[in-house]
């Protein structure tokens, strides 16, 4: 049974919680409900803590929420997540208006404490209630407007500090027209005609993990059976037989590789084109993910990416990301495994079910490698100072070459190695599937938090029959640099530098707490300057499309001289600026198959492209 403790800037609110005898970000009896209204419907879950939440004129992009808390008996805390979704503290109350509360039709005192907490004195039932401001797209935020609503809980919905475990009940009200809802939470609905429809979830941790979508979606069905998959698109410009093909591969690869399906349901939420409204990206969530994305070609390789954090991170989980503090920062040094190595298995996916050509897994695993080899961090940041200091991610210098390496990309590499070491002691008996397997049953199957980077490098051992303390020593812990070309001629690859021109912006951007992207720099002469771009000034739309959460994702797919068209604003007014990439010349990395390489080396490549149907050392 696991015990929180809870840190506030009250100490008086410090106070240990059971929590139901199981760790909520592995929730694996967390149930799928998808809710499809012809009017709306059902009475509210039972449930100890109830929410009811309003999205009557959504034109405000105001939520109403409406707490309900009984059995009080004395002081009452309440707080409001300082973070979620996003490892940077973004300060959620910041959004509020009006909160009251109220006992027995009386009005109760209520006193903020700090930009989190509030107090009240009360014996009986409470009911608490205020708005939240909310119009920034998500995954990675909140958005009430006349097109749809998107709530990630802990934006939206406080909590009571020692009541975490206690069970939730949701109460969504006033959805506008022919709206809908899809959910990853639990959920009841009735026939037409009913005034409210209602959900649950098994504590406030549970509740927070379920991303709601409520609008005109189209809804497809990926897999049925015992553990079926959906999916609700919400946008334009997309063909549903394309994204069906495509799902089905990456789900059923994914599944078989770790054994089984983790979820009773699961749930795609897809915001694509207009719909993403300039916010790019993916988010994880323990039995379904919300993704927002410019075009259908990036479902691939998002969708890759998040359905395999269904095992590494929701339920493969490292123990410094548990139990889960949402009132400051919580650091981890293991971001390079439960991201990193999450993207290489995002990619693996892709090559292995034939959605990427061996050339194109080829080109992104240089392309992870340029960008390390191009920043100067990289010379002193090691994978766990990236992930220790992810929190640092909303400054825009942090994210410069100078400062800071991607954790996502050290990791991403790390894994490839990683594994090709693997196979070449084993002679390909066993690999990071196996390593991958091997954590699935001893950690997320016995509810087991692993110790970071220790708990890596012993199943890594295990697996291998052999030491990793010095690989994990040097290219984890330290930053020495990467052993490229020796680890991938094992595997019959090689690591060749070419003269290339390379498209450049000329501009660099952030996305600020509301989601917006800001410019922050203009290199001086480009022609991103002398087109007029300036400092400041918020890029709405990216050649008609929503931004690019990664720009130098964008640029892969370009060539000097292509035009770019951003509609941008300056000063609340609302401006065009065109112009033409950039080009530099640049020695890059490539990888190309050895033509001479060992029969062995071959067989590693081969393994290595086309992987195990299941993770064969994980019995």
């Amino acid at each position: 049974m696991t015990l929180l403790r809870l840190k506030t800037q009250s100490p008086n609110l410090a106070s240990r919680v059971r929590r139901g005898g199981r760790r909520i970000c592995c929730s694996l009896s967390a149930w799928f409900c998808l809710v499809i209204l012809v009017g709306l419907c059902a009475e509210p879950v039972a449930a100890t803590i109830q929410y009811e939440v309003s999205l009557a004129k959504p034109s405000e992009h105001l939520f109403h929420v409406a707490m309900t808390i009984p059995n009080v008996s004395g002081e009452l805390f309440l707080q409001m997540p300082s973070w979620n979704a996003l490892y940077q503290v973004r300060d959620f109350s910041s959004r509020m208006q009006q909160l009251t509360a109220e006992s027995n039709g009386k009005a109760l005192a209520v006193e903020k404490l700090d930009k989190l907490t509030w107090r009240t004195r009360a014996d009986g039932t409470v009911v608490v209630r205020y708005a939240v401001f909310w119009d920034s797209s998500g995954p990675f935020a909140s958005q009430l407007n006349e097109e749809h609503a998107f709530i990630n809980p802990a934006m939206v919905f406080l909590y009571v500090p020692v009541r975490r475990a206690e069970n939730i009940g949701l109460t969504i009200r006033d959805l506008p027209g022919e709206w809908d809802i899809a959910t990853p939470l639990s959920g009841v609905s009735a026939p037409p005609g009913f005034e409210r429809y209602a959900f649950s979830a098994a504590n406030y941790d549970a509740f927070a993990d379920g991303p709601i979508e409520a609008g005109i979606f189209k809804r497809i069905q990926i897999e049925d059976g015992d553990h079926p998959v959906f999916a609700v698109i919400h946008g334009d410009n997309w063909k549903q037989a394309d994204v069906e093909s495509t799902l089905r591969k990456i789900c059923k690869y994914e599944i078989d590789l770790m054994g089984g399906a983790p979820f009773d349901r699961y749930l795609f939420i897809f915001h694509i084109g207009k719909a993403a409204s300039g916010a790019g990206g993916g988010m994880e969530h323990a039995n379904g993910t919300a993704i927002n994305i410019s075009t259908q070609q990036q479902i691939a390789g998002l969708s890759a990416h998040e359905f395999f954090h269904l095992w590494n991170v929701k339920r493969i989980r490292p123990a410094s990301l548990e139990p889960i503090d949402y009132t400051r920062e919580q650091y981890t040094r293991a971001l390079w495994f439960a991201e990193g190595v999450t993207s290489t298995y995002g990619n693996y996916a892709l090559v292995r079910t034939g959605l990427w050509s061996k050339e194109q897994f080829y080109s992104d695993l240089a392309q992870q490698i340029n960008e390390l080899e191009s920043r100067p961090a990289n010379r002193w940041q090691s994978a766990e100072q990236s992930s220790l200091d992810a929190w640092l991610e909303k400054y825009s210098y942090y994210n410069g070459p100078d400062f800071s390496v991607s954790y996502y990309t050290k990791g991403q590499v790390l894994g490839v190695l990683l594994d090709i070491l693997i196979r070449d002691r084993t002679n390909g008996e066993h690999s990071l599937d196996d390593v991958l397997g091997k954590m699935n049953n001893e950690f997320a199957k016995k509810n087991k938090l692993y110790r970071d980077s220790l708990d890596v490098r012993l199943t890594a051992e295990s697996v291998a029959g052999g030491s990793f303390a010095d690989f994990f020593r040097q290219y984890v812990a330290a930053a020495e640099p990467l052993p490229y070309s020796e680890v991938l001629s094992k595997a019959g690859l090689l690591l060749q530098k070419r003269e290339v021109t390379r498209p450049e912006l000329g501009f660099s951007v952030e996305r600020d707490s509301n989601g917006r992207t800001i410019v922050r720099a203009v290199t001086s002469g480009s022609t991103a300057e002398r087109a007029g771009l300036r400092v400041n000034d918020e890029i709405e739309t990216w050649s008609g499309e929503a931004v690019p959460r990664r720009t130098d994702g964008w640029l892969r797919n370009r060539k000097p001289g292509d035009l770019l068209h951003l509609q941008i604003r300056r000063n609340d007014q609302a401006s065009e600026v065109s112009f033409a990439l950039g080009g530099r010349t640049d020695q890059i990395f490539f990888i190309d198959d050895d033509l001479h390489a060992t029969p062995k080396a071959k067989s590693i490549r081969e393994g290595l492209l086309r992987g195990t149907p299941v993770a064969a050392g994980a019995q």
